[in-house]
């Protein structure tokens, strides 16, 4: 099963049946997306199919630079990130949550940083994930 609800690579995902499966969530996903160009001032969207064990995921960059992934889940959805390792330095000397700095310590290395994943449910999540976001924008 794909961590995406949407695991068609034939079926982009559409602004209403992204709306359906978040559900109230929708709110958060716009909030992100909104505290994420307040901060850019301009981003590119993109939709993409990586994998069919992540299926589609929604991908906020900053020309061709990767900021946020947005994957939808039922009811929820996780922001991911390629955080590389000035950034996790950062992170650890910042004011971020002792639970993402787990997260972040917890996550698997790859050649373009750690692979961090967070669950967004609450409006605490967006920030969290905001946060984030901000971080490797500025590293």
């Amino acid at each position: 099963m794909a961590l995406s609800v949407f695991d068609d690579t034939s079926k982009k995902p559409t602004a209403p049946l992204l709306a359906a499966r978040l559900g109230p969530a929708s709110a958060l996903w716009a909030d992100l997306k909104r505290l994420v160009t307040m901060e850019t001032g301009h981003w590119n969207e993109a939709w993409g199919f990586t994998a069919q064990s992540t299926g589609w995921s929604l991908r906020l960059k900053e020309g061709d630079r990767v900021i946020l992934y947005m994957t939808p889940c039922e009811g929820h959805f996780l922001a991911s990130f390629a955080l590389g390792e000035k950034a996790v330095a950062a992170a650890r000397k910042g004011a971020l949550p002792a639970s993402i700095l787990r997260t972040i310590d917890a996550s698997k290395r790859y050649g373009e940083g750690r692979g961090v994943r967070l669950e967004v449910r609450t409006a605490g999540d967006v920030r969290d994930a905001a946060a984030l976001a901000f971080l490797k924008l500025s590293h």
